[in-house]
Order: structure tokens, then C-alpha cells, then sequence
């Protein structure tokens, strides 16, 4: 190969790559034992007879709950953001010592914090139920991470526009709400979609709060029809659930990856 351009090596390790995948496909479609793998995993009893569950039950309650933690996210972020942007210091700490908090925090010891420690030592439960204390969770540990991110995003505002602003008799709040933010928040479209995606992926955790049977999401419902009904003892509910997934968020990659390169076109 030393003779090779370097385009013309590149192209070479890219096809034995290819051709190394094909050949790990083939060996495992050889070796493997099919009916096993079929009746595990794809059972078309599992399919057939539960797809109105899981999409109208469990997908549509997935894209909801996401919804709803994403939207109370990013206003509890921009909050935040406000106030570690702010010229009071305890405003700052406070903001400061809240995105430390739950950006160290799993979100799972969030949820159940919120669904069973609160309730307990306070008497006091959110709205929903346990499915609104999951949500809250979900709320809290994002917005600790949409408020750095939105912030990073603030920062990369070139400082020449906040000065163009001021120099034009606008103060401090006006100029951020009309000329900085919107501009921050053109930046961080991508991550905030990543975020959307992370968040998709987290509702399954509300499965350890114990769900009616109406507000089952996709996680939970795979969960509970591999104890019961007609894929019973059987992963072939995970499978169903996992594509499920797969149908919502690579879209959404897809565009988290659109956006990205039109960014970097644009600069």
C-alpha cells in the first residue's frame, strides 16, 4: 500500500471495514439459531395482538410526558439562567449550587425523591399524581442542564451586539430580551434537540413509580406484557418497545445533525 495515495488508503481501510461488518452479519446469521431469536425476540403474537397499546398508550404517553418535562425544563432554565446572569451575588449562588445539585444527581434518584421522599417528609405530592412527581424529576435534573447550555449559548453571542444595543439607549433587560437571547437561543437549537432526545430516552425511567393503566409509558407497558398477555416469558414486548424508541428519536437525531451543519455552513 505504500505506493497508495493517501485518498486511495482511506477509501482501502473504509471497504475492509465494510466488508469486516458483512462478514460479522453473515457469521452470526450462520451460527446463530434463528427459531430461538424469533420466538424471543420477534414473536408476531406480541406484534399483532399489542401494537394499539403501545402506540396509542405507550407512544403517545412517551412524546406527552416528554413534552411536558421539556417544556417545564427549559422555563425553569431560563430562570436560571436569569439569575446566575444576575448582578445580586446570592441570586448567582443559588443558581450556581442548584445546576451543581441535580447535574450530579441520576435522574432515577431525582424521580423517586420526588415521587416518595417528598410526599413523606413533607406531606405534600405534585399535581399527577405519581406520574406529575416523575415529571417534576424530569424537570428539575433538565433544567439544570438547558441552563448551562443556554448560558454557553449567551456567551457566544458576539459582545459587540449587547454594546451596539446599549450604545442605542436600550438597558440591560431589554437588550437581553431582544437582541442577545434570541440570538442565544439560535445557537443552541442543536443541543436543546439533543436534550429533547435525552429526555424521550429518561421517561422510561418512570417505570419505578407504578403507573395506571392509561398512563403507562412505552418502557412500563414492555415490561408489564412480558409477565402477561400474548408474548408472555418473552423479550418480543422490548423489541416492540425499543423500535418504538428508535422510530422517535432518530428522526430527531437526524435533525440535531441538519441543524449542526447549517450552523457550520452559516460561520
Amino acid at each position: 500500500m505504500g505506493s497508495l495515495t493517501r485518498t486511495q488508503r482511506q477509501r482501502a481501510v473504509q471497504f475492509s471495514l465494510y466488508g469486516l461488518f458483512v462478514l460479522l452479519i453473515v457469521l452470526f446469521w450462520v451460527v446463530s439459531d434463528k427459531e430461538a431469536i424469533r420466538a424471543n425476540f420477534f414473536l408476531a403474537e406480541g406484534f399483532t395482538e399489542t401494537w394499539q397499546d403501545f402506540v396509542f398508550i405507550g407512544a403517545k404517553n412517551t412524546i406527552l410526558y416528554t413534552v411536558i418535562a421539556f417544556v417545564g425544563g427549559f422555563v425553569l432554565a431560563m430562570v436560571l439562567v436569569l439569575m446566575k446572569l444576575a448582578p445580586v451575588a446570592p441570586f448567582r449562588w443559588l443558581a450556581t449550587a442548584y445546576i451543581e445539585l441535580f447535574r450530579g444527581l441520576p435522574a432515577l434518584v431525582v424521580i423517586l425523591f420526588m415521587a416518595f421522599g417528598v410526599p413523606i417528609a413533607f406531606g405534600w405530592r405534585p399535581p399527577g399524581g405519581p406520574v406529575g412527581a416523575g415529571l417534576v424529576g424530569l424537570m428539575l435534573v433538565s433544567a439544570a442542564y438547558m441552563a448551562e447550555t443556554i448560558r454557553a449559548g449567551i456567551e457566544a453571542v458576539p459582545k459587540g451586539q449587547t454594546e451596539a444595543a446599549r450604545s442605542l439607549g436600550m438597558n440591560g433587560g431589554w437588550t437581553m430580551a431582544t437582541v442577545v437571547m434570541p440570538q442565544a437561543l439560535r445557537i443552541v437549537i442543536p443541543p436543546l434537540t439533543n436534550e429533547l432526545v435525552i429526555l424521550i430516552k429518561d421517561t422510561s425511567l418512570l417505570f419505578v413509580i407504578g403507573m395506571a393503566a392509561n398512563e403507562k409509558e412505552l418502557t412500563t407497558m414492555a415490561r408489564d406484557f412480558m409477565s402477561s398477555g400474548p408474548s408472555a416469558g418473552t423479550a418480543t414486548s422490548l423489541t416492540f418497545a425499543a423500535l418504538l424508541y428508535l422510530a422517535i428519536t432518530l428522526p430527531l437525531t437526524r435533525v440535531v445533525a441538519w441543524l449542526e451543519r447549517r450552523q457550520n455552513r452559516s460561520r
